[in-house]
């Protein structure tokens, strides 16, 4: 494993599980924190970016590189994700099991969508 790779695995993990967790406060009711989440899940997406620019500046790549193309690609997966977690969310918490597993199989594949999206296809 490279020392990027695994520098990036490990920023990754500390900054996705605030995020995670905080997620898990806002959407669950019966934990009544929906600050305290939102504090966490923010705490949390400002890790991501800094793994982000991290990495970007060990692989000696301009910081950012904003286009439409990544724009819309970063919105579809955060709309993506976002349907998985409700889909989620409708299973475990709310009892509506065959609605929240058709959500949550809908969120999988759109996700699944973000690979040709991002990486294209061979020719």
């Amino acid at each position: 494993m490279k020392n990027k790779d695994f520098i990036s695995m490990i920023l990754g993990t500390l900054s996705g599980i605030p995020f995670a967790l905080g997620m898990c406060m806002v959407l669950l009711q019966e934990w009544q924190a929906m600050t305290p989440g939102i504090i966490l899940g923010v705490v949390g997406l400002l890790g991501i970016l800094v793994t982000i620019l991290v990495r970007r500046k060990m692989e000696n790549k301009p910081m950012l590189n904003l286009n439409l193309r990544t724009i819309a690609i970063s919105l579809f997966g955060i709309i993506s994700a976002m349907i998985f977690g409700i889909g989620v969310v409708m299973s475990i918490e709310w009892g509506m099991m065959i609605w929240g597993v058709t959500v949550g199989i809908t969120g999988i594949i759109l996700l699944m969508f973000l690979i040709p999206m991002v990486k294209g296809f061979e020719k």
